[in-house]
Order: C-alpha cells, then structure tokens, then sequence
C-alpha cells in the first residue's frame, strides 16, 4: 500500500518504543498501595489512556490529585533500563525531516520526554496528556499535533497500537495504520495493519511523504 501524507503522527508506548513492562510493574504497585482489588484493576484498559482517566475508573474524584502524582513519580522511576525501541524505529525516524512528525502520547511530559531520551528519540514536537483536555479516544492530542505542524489534519498519518489511539485518528480525519505489538488483529481497526515500523519505509519529496506500507506482516 502507498500513502502520501503532509505529516506523520506517531503513538509512543507499543508504537515506537516498548515499555510495557515497566507500565504494568508501576500500575500493579500502585493498585497495592491505594487498595484497588485485583478484580476492579483486571477490568480497567490501561494501554493508551490517560493516566488521570485510569485513576478516575478506580478511584473518587478527592482522591486522584495525589494517585495521580503518585503514577507519575512511579513511572519516571522506573524509566533506566525499563524502555526499548521497538524494530523499524530508528530507521524510519532517521528518514523523516525532523517538521514532518511527532509524537502523540496518553503519558504526561515528564514521564514521557524520559521515555524517549531512555532511547535517543527527539522529537521536535510532542504532544502529551497535560497539552489537552481531552485524551485518546478524544481527537484532541492527534488535531494539536497537526496544528502545530501547520498541516491539514487530512494529510497526517497516525501509527497506533491501541484501539483508543486508532478511534481518536479516525476521529480526526486522519488515515491510520496499526501495529500489531500490544493488541490483538481482530481488535484494531485501521487503513492498513503492521506488525511493526520495519514494516514501513518513506520517501521524502518536495510535495510531501510517501509511505510505502508492506501489509504482509
């Protein structure tokens, strides 16, 4: 499949890098410590979501200022030796002039600029949960990344591993394209589906992007 896009939007966590592990070590922790049942925390999505969301399934307004701050300082933490990148990454970013994308994630700027450094990602925009109002599903986070690049939300491509990130592009106006790496096939929805960025390969012209997407993964 080909795309041309003005810009591409890039998911962090399951997207571009993997820290997964150190998300469900901190939110496990978490729950222990503010008394959330196994059961209650089972049925809770956190992949993709705010974080202040997440807390507001599980626990009374009064009380998610402080677990709020509590998740964040857990997280940031646990950032050393807690983040990866994932395959195609490097590559495909190394392709991109640095105005052409960013990265769009549900994290706060302090745990997710450490994330990123974790692995050598810069980003010259990033759009994070304090930048909006609304999180993903919203279309928010995605419409302000297009803004700040100056380009029509129409011609940006998004790259989402989570169900909320792929309804929050669709919503926008934006085609998606969906990786594999944290959720099952049948549960995304999208323009084209990847089992990673290696998946992907760009050529830079002088009216804009175009993908090159190998849906055979």
């Amino acid at each position: 499949m080909r795309i041309s896009a003005a810009a591409l939007l890039f998911d962090n966590d399951g997207t571009l890098v993997s820290s997964l592990a150190s998300v469900r070590r901190c939110w496990a922790r978490w729950a222990g410590e503010y008394g959330v049942s196994a059961e209650a925390f089972a049925r809770i999505e956190l992949h993709g979501r705010p974080a202040v969301d997440i807390i507001g399934d599980l626990l009374p307004a009064e009380r998610i200022p402080g677990a709020l701050a509590r998740i964040d300082a857990l997280e940031a933490a646990d950032v050393a030796g807690g983040v990866t990148l994932l395959p195609g990454t490097a590559t495909l970013l190394a392709a991109l002039p640095a105005d052409r994308w960013a990265v769009v994630t549900s994290a706060n700027r302090r745990v997710a600029t450490a994330r990123l450094a974790e692995v050598g990602i810069r980003p010259g925009q990033l759009v994070c949960a304090d930048d909006v109002r609304r999180g993903k599903p919203d279309p928010q986070p995605f419409l302000l990344a297009a803004r700040r690049l100056g380009v029509d939300p129409a011609r940006c491509v998004v790259f989402e591993d989570a169900p909320a990130g792929l309804a929050a592009g669709r919503a926008a106006g934006m085609r998606t394209v969906a990786l594999t790496t944290t959720t099952p096939v049948d549960d995304l929805h999208a323009d084209a589906v990847i089992k990673d960025l290696s998946y992907v390969s760009v050529q830079v012209g002088a009216d804009g992007l175009e993908l090159i997407v190998d849906e055979r993964s």
